[in-house]
């Protein structure tokens, strides 16, 4: 998650929960729940405090990365929290200081204080060219991250970055991984989505992939049952092509 999200779920998951049938007193602290650990991008004042490779590494500097590593620097250093440079670099979209730091030895799968890595960054950014240069590097779209103990897949389902989920799930991501609040991709697409094309798109891309659409919630729900109580069709009609029940 990042900020962009923290401002949809404030906004949105309310709503969208109360549609499905929850109390609003309910739904406003479970957002709210969820917003507190969005993804934090570096802010402007820790931008201006950066030195060396921080600095090198939002400005998308190569020459000044190798060379600072040249000199000992520390490749996988800690900002205040706890992103090292090459998650900075992936914030900024640096891809060539992303390509430098991996280069010389970063590694691609660290996890910032919120747990999460430069595949997830990109993935709710809805940042395919992040993206593709994370899994170059060896970035996994296989980790569990975030507070959630969820996947980059859960989370772009989430926000229905079809493109994304698209790249993730030929990278590998498990598709019917299940996040400590008893979802998986499938359903956080359904129940935290508009229904909208880019969630249909998503939905379909998941079960065009083999995602398991009979796999429940914790109250024993189905994928189907979720989508049919929240009205949207388009996802009703997918899931029963695709014989859920």
């Amino acid at each position: 998650m990042d900020t962009r999200l923290h401002a949809v779920l404030s906004r949105a998951a309310p709503l969208r929960l109360a549609r499905a049938g929850w109390r609003l007193a309910v739904a406003v602290p479970f957002a709210a729940a969820l917003a507190a650990h969005a993804q934090v991008p570096p802010g402007a004042a820790e931008v201006a405090a950066y030195t060396g490779l921080f600095a090198a590494a939002h400005a998308g500097d190569a020459a000044a990365i190798r060379s600072q590593v040249a000199a000992g620097a520390r490749i996988d250093a800690r900002d205040g929290h706890g992103r090292t440079p090459l998650i900075v670099a992936a914030f900024a979209r640096r891809h060539d200081a992303m390509r430098a730091l991996v280069a010389a030895g970063a590694n691609p799968n660290a996890l910032e204080d919120d747990r999460y890595d430069i595949v997830t960054v990109a993935a709710v950014a809805d940042d395919v060219a992040t993206l593709e240069v994370a899994l170059a590097l060896g970035g996994s779209a296989k980790n569990v991250t975030s507070r959630y103990d969820g996947t980059a897949l859960i989370a772009a389902a989430h926000l229905g970055h079809d493109g994304v989920v698209r790249m993730l799930i030929r990278a590998g991501a498990p598709l019917d991984h299940v996040n400590n609040l008893g979802w998986t991709a499938l359903i956080e697409s359904i129940v935290l989505g508009d229904g909208g094309p880019r969630h249909v798109a998503t939905l379909k891309a998941l079960v065009d992939a083999g995602a398991n659409v009979g796999l429940a919630d914790r109250s024993g729900t189905s994928p189907l049952a979720l989508a049919r109580s929240r009205g949207y069709r388009e996802m009703v009609a997918i899931l029963e092509r695709a014989g859920a029940r």
